[in-house]
């Protein structure tokens, strides 16, 4: 069996994933061919993944470096959860748990071991470690390793040593969502990684709408966003802990269910919170920047920074924490003159002489983000070194402005490559099955299931797909066969449109993914949060809201069909199977009876 067949096979197997994104096979398969891999991906691009898949593969043990020591309990459920043996060592373990998970896995016990960087300061600890068989060293948040970086942390400097005294040479991986061209070369300098495979992914969200909001009331416009996202899950950043207890305090007193979290808090308080907001029994939780880092919760739908963060590498990582399903998440960043001086105070008190002027620098580059005129996320991506070819982006609040238009180009070449490739014969209702993947008696019979462009849209809502269809239309991109009231004809704009010698830029259009059947959606995440409260792991661990949606709508009837749905692997089968079964059964009774 080749790299790529076991790739697949694992991929499908416990993750329950037929396709990779976009770049995740070349750095898969840049570890597995023995060759040092550095990666800068987008928070939310499946990082993971890529050190995973190759853990599963490789014979020996898989260390992963992570300065996220209270969330390691969150990560090694979310991977025991899919049937890939794993363990953390933490500061919180006594020495003689730790000696026995280093003893099971010496024999096998384990695939995956997560540990922090402090721990590798102790020699009796790199004294335990260094005689396992270690296939992969997987360094998460590696830009942490230099001092250039936004995150410097001396213990990142002990992994290059801790490299040098293993007799067998392990792979190293090291991956970064934040790091600029001078941060990427000085990291990969230090990791002492030997000519390594650098993958530089394209770090755009598009699905982050990007607002910066100027001189506001910031507790009117705060308190009309959280209005707007009624029982969507946000975080609220604030710049010291006073503003968050005082932030915290004043909506609770609105009767807002909001949580806290900052370093000023006591650990059991903190854990309280950052749980309730994982467990959904909170919507909003008001935050320093010591949240979020490894939380991996798929639906936060906003995001607010209250204050001003101190650079443009924490607010692109604070905000990718949202959208992580790929719907839409709206960002809103407060911008006032009196704040510059409260975080020139704040940097000018905590950091070092020598890295004082590094960020103040990079805190002037956060200002000139908030006073730009132009597009927001090109700014973003320039910074980092990822050149955006538009020159606008249509989704952040300079590109919108009032007009609040967006090129759906790409969008409307699959549509009309999908009337082209089935040759005109069919109406608005079957393209839209076609290419939403729809397996109805019609697709079946006609082997529209075999055209190439099925299933192409299968993350976007009907409603969205027979919108953009009806747009195409009115405005001449593509016209109605005569004699039909719904049957598509290409036109001459459809073709250059396909040659792409012309751009469709219309009115927003809502792409997030219709829920067809609320009820059952409500039963099933009603099911998710018993069962999360039960197993004591994350709703989003067991399923995500958009593999929840994807049942509810696509209503599968054998555990064949269940496995079919993007996010269902085997080991849920194997779990869950049966139950969401039996819920959509009886959904279905209660449908026939009414």
């Amino acid at each position: 069996m080749d790299n790529k067949q076991k790739i697949f096979y694992a991929l499908k197997k416990y993750y329950g994933f037929d396709t990779l994104r976009k770049g995740q096979f070349e750095i898969i398969n840049s570890i597995l061919n023995g060759v040092d891999t550095f990666c800068l991906m987008p928070t939310g691009a499946g990082k993971s993944v890529c050190y995973q898949i190759p853990a599963i593969i490789f014979q020996g043990i898989t260390i992963v470096i992570s300065p996220l020591i209270s969330l390691m309990k969150d990560q090694v459920d979310n991977i025991v959860g899919i049937g890939i043996k794993a363990a953390y060592i933490n500061s919180t373990q006594s020495m003689d748990t730790i000696k026995n998970i280093l003893i099971e896995a010496s024999i096998g016990e384990y695939k995956i071991i997560y540990i922090s960087p402090e721990r590798l300061e102790s020699k009796i600890f790199r004294d335990m470690i260094k005689d396992l068989h270690i296939s992969q060293i997987a360094i998460d948040e590696a830009h942490c390793v230099s001092q250039w970086g936004h995150d410097f942390r001396k213990s990142y400097r002990e992994i290059s040593s801790f490299y040098n005294i293993l007799k067998n040479k392990p792979i190293i991986s090291a991956f970064t969502a934040t790091a600029t061209e001078e941060v990427r070369e000085d990291s990969i300098k230090l990791l002492g990684l030997n000519n390594p495979y650098v993958y530089k992914g394209d770090i755009n969200r598009e699905n982050l709408n990007l607002n910066v909001l100027k001189e506001v009331d910031k507790l009117e416009i705060l308190k009309d966003i959280i209005r707007e996202n009624e029982d969507n899950a946000g975080i609220v950043y604030c710049a010291s802990r006073k503003e968050v207890d005082e932030l915290h305090y004043y909506l609770k007193d609105l009767g807002y269910n909001v949580g806290k979290y900052h370093g000023g808090l006591k650990g059991e308080e903190k854990e309280k919170f950052q749980e309730d907001f994982l467990y959904e029994n909170l919507d909003i939780i008001i935050a320093t920047n010591a949240f979020g880092m490894g939380i991996d919760k798929s639906n936060i739908k906003f995001i607010v920074h209250f204050t001003l963060p101190q650079n443009i590498e924490s607010y692109y990582q604070e905000v990718g924490r949202g959208g992580r399903d790929g719907e839409q998440c709206n960002c809103y960043l407060f911008y006032c003159e009196a704040d510059i001086r409260r975080v020139e105070y704040i940097i000018n008190k905590s950091a070092s002489m020598n890295r004082k002027e590094m960020q103040l620098r990079k805190f002037q580059a956060m200002i000139d983000y908030c006073n730009l005129k132009e597009c927001y996320r090109k700014y973003i991506l320039n910074y980092f070194g990822n050149e955006h070819k538009l020159s606008y982006c249509n989704n952040c609040s300079n590109c919108l402005n009032d007009d609040e238009l967006k090129d759906f180009t790409r969008e409307s070449q699959m549509i009309l490559s999908t009337v082209f490739r089935t040759k005109e014969q069919y109406g608005i209702s079957v393209l839209v099955d076609i290419l939403k993947g729809f397996k109805g008696p019609k697709i079946i019979q006609n082997n529209l299931d075999k055209v190439t462009t099925y299933g192409i849209m299968k993350e976007y809502g009907n409603t969205f797909i027979k919108d953009l269809i009806k747009s195409l239309l009115n405005e001449g991109y593509v016209d109605l066969k005569e004699g039909t009231y719904s049957m598509l004809r290409l036109n001459s704009r459809s073709i250059k449109i396909l040659k792409s010698k012309e751009t469709v830029v219309f009115k927003i259009l809502d792409k997030e993914e219709t829920i067809l059947n609320k009820e059952l959606f409500d039963a099933l995440k009603k099911w998710r949060k018993e069962k999360s409260y039960k197993e004591r792991i994350k709703p989003y661990i067991i399923f995500s809201d958009t593999s929840l949606i994807a049942i509810s709508n696509s209503k599968p009837k054998t555990l064949d069909e269940l496995l079919e749905i993007r996010g269902v692997g085997t080991k849920k089968i194997e779990a869950y199977g049966k139950e969401l079964l039996n819920i959509i059964q009886d959904a279905n009774e209660k449908e026939v009876i009414l």
